[in-house]
């Protein structure tokens, strides 16, 4: 059986309310994507992880902070994306005074 057939054209409502991770699609919703919704508490941060074999992209919707990756910072806020290429070392701190919400999505680069 070929991978997509097992696949289907499905919607998702994202919660009105939520805190900390809500997850978009998993393993079983698509091949190779996977995708969450993170709430970040003032001065929280995600924790020092890597893209490994996955190239990421964050979507941020609400709040500000900075993304730590490769060896410097850059800042993030509402209404901006921001790319991790595969095998980076990355993390994300709520640097605002609001909750710091992002969408990220995540596939595998090879």
């Amino acid at each position: 059986m070929d991978t997509n057939d097992s696949l289907k054209v499905f919607t998702k409502s994202l919660p009105d309310d939520y805190s900390g991770h809500f997850e978009i699609l998993g393993r079983s919703d698509s091949i190779t994507m996977r995708s969450g919704l993170m709430t970040l508490a003032p001065g929280k941060d995600v924790g020092v992880h890597s893209t490994e074999n996955f190239e990421e992209l964050l979507i941020v919707l609400d709040g500000s902070g900075e993304l730590e990756a490769a060896g410097s910072r850059v800042k993030i806020t509402k209404g901006q994306i921001a790319y991790n290429p595969p095998q980076t070392t990355h993390n994300v701190y709520n640097t605002g005074t609001v909750p710091l919400k992002y969408i990220y999505v995540v596939a595998r680069a090879n």
